[in-house]
Formats: structure tokens, C-alpha cells, sequence
């Protein structure tokens, strides 16, 4: 059956936006709390709100953005309870999709996370720091073949990496040489496949972050500057 082109069209643009919005949440160009009206980004690409609104329903299935009755899509806000709650399912949850991994991953996986690793460890900028940091991450758990396992532990990450990335922006070099360090542990175990060793290192790793952030109160309460009615990101035009 020949598909509609015009069908074809609208998912492809839904695509489109998605990975647009998508970039600049993960990235922090939109924050926590603030909303996407879906009419100031339809009226941006010259393009209706169908692609629009489906493109936020594939954000919102990430966990990265939400629907309130009457307010429209924004992306979620957490309270120190919450994340602390969504921190301790990661550290159940990722260990156990990393032992699943570990003998799936091939040689050049390994070698591809310690590229990362030296990557993060020779890099200073906060931004770069936080897409290499998802990276090597996400890539050690991906020879987990449950796709529900997997899914669930891209939607924690989704949700608590505003909060991170406003953790790492108060620290400074002795922080990252304790990231380094849990790194090289990390990457030991997985090297030697000790699922042991791996599940230790890396819950020790969440645990920590989870322990820290609960000392920074400030980082839920985000300067008024960054609470803004749209997002303030180059959108995709509507052929490209």
C-alpha cells in the first residue's frame, strides 16, 4: 500500500520539531517549569499545530515535557522530594540495565566508552559535559534488550538532567575529579564484565549526586531571568 504523502509529510515535520525541542530541553534553553505554546511554535514554522502537538506528545512520552489541563505543555518541575524519589529508582534501575548490558557490548562499544570518558575527563565546558556525560551512560547500557527497562531508564535521566546540570554548574575542578574517578572505576568493571564491581560503582555513583543535590536547595529555584512564556530556541523551518 502506497503511503500518504501528505501523511508522510506531517510526521516527518512532527519528527522534526521533536528533535528540535527535544536538543534545546536536554541541552537547558528551555527549563524547568517553562511553557511551549503550541501556537507561538506553529506560527514560527508558517505550519499548523498538528505537527506541533504530536511532536509534544513524543516529548511527553520521553518525560520531557507535560500536558496541564487549561495551561497547555511545559516542562516538568520537580521538588526536592520528587527528584530524590526519581534518584533512588536510579540507582536500582540502571545498575540492573547495566548488568543486562555488560555481555551484550561489543569490543568496540568498550572502546567507544572510554573515548567518551577521556572526552569528559579533557573537557571543561558545562554544556559539552552534560551531552558526553549522556552519552557514555546511556551507551554502557546499550546492549540491554529490554526495551522497557531501556525506555524507563532514558525517561529518569530525561527528568532529572535540568537538575543535574544546575548541580554541576556550582561546582568546580573537584568535582569533576571525583566524576573522573567513579568513571575509571565504572569503565574497569565493565572492561573486566564484573557485574559485581559495575553495579556497585555505578550506584555509588547515582547515590552520591542524589546526596549532594539534596544540600543545594537553590538549584529548584531557578533565577527569574530563565522563566520565560516560550521557547527562546531556533525552531526548524517547515521544509528542513
Amino acid at each position: 500500500m502506497t503511503a500518504d504523502p501528505a501523511l508522510a509529510a506531517e510526521g516527518a515535520a512532527s519528527e522534526r520539531i521533536a528533535n528540535q525541542l527535544r536538543d534545546a530541553i536536554l541541552a537547558g534553553d528551555i527549563g524547568p517549569g517553562e511553557r511551549i505554546r503550541q501556537e507561538e511554535v506553529a506560527e514560527r514554522l508558517g505550519t499548523s499545530r498538528l505537527p506541533v502537538r504530536e511532536a509534544l506528545r513524543i516529548l511527553e512520552a520521553e518525560g520531557l515535557t507535560e500536558h496541564t489541563a487549561n495551561k497547555g505543555a511545559r516542562v516538568p518541575r520537580l521538588d526536592p522530594a520528587e527528584l530524590d524519589v526519581l534518584y533512588q529508582m536510579r540507582e536500582r534501575l540502571e545498575p540492573l540495565a547495566l548488568t543486562e548490558s555488560l555481555p551484550h557490548l561489543s569490543a568496540g562499544d568498550v572502546r567507544q566508552l572510554h573515548v567518551l570518558h577521556e572526552r569528559i575527563a579533557a573537557d571543561t565546558d558545562l554544556r559539552e559535559f552534560m551531552v558526553l556525560d549522556r552519552a557514555f551512560h546511556l551507551g554502557s547500557y546499550a546492549g540491554c534488550a529490554s526495551e522497557q527497562l531501556g525506555s524507563s531508564v532514558t525517561r529518569l535521566w530525561n527528568a532529572t538532567q535540568p537538575y543535574r546540570r544546575a548541580f554541576m554548574a556550582l561546582g568546580g575542578p573537584q568535582r569533576r575529579w571525583i566524576i573522573d574517578h567513579e568513571h575509571r572505576l565504572l569503565l574497569d568493571a565493565i572492561d573486566r564484565r564484573d557485574s559485581v564491581d559495575a553495579e556497585r560503582y555505578l550506584a555509588g555513583h547515582i547515590r552520591r549526586t542524589r546526596i549532594e543535590l539534596a544540600g543545594h536547595p537553590e538549584v529548584f529555584h531557578p533565577a527569574p531571568a530563565r522563566r520565560r512564556s516560550a521557547p527562546a530556541v531556533p525552531l526548524p523551518t517547515a521544509a528542513g
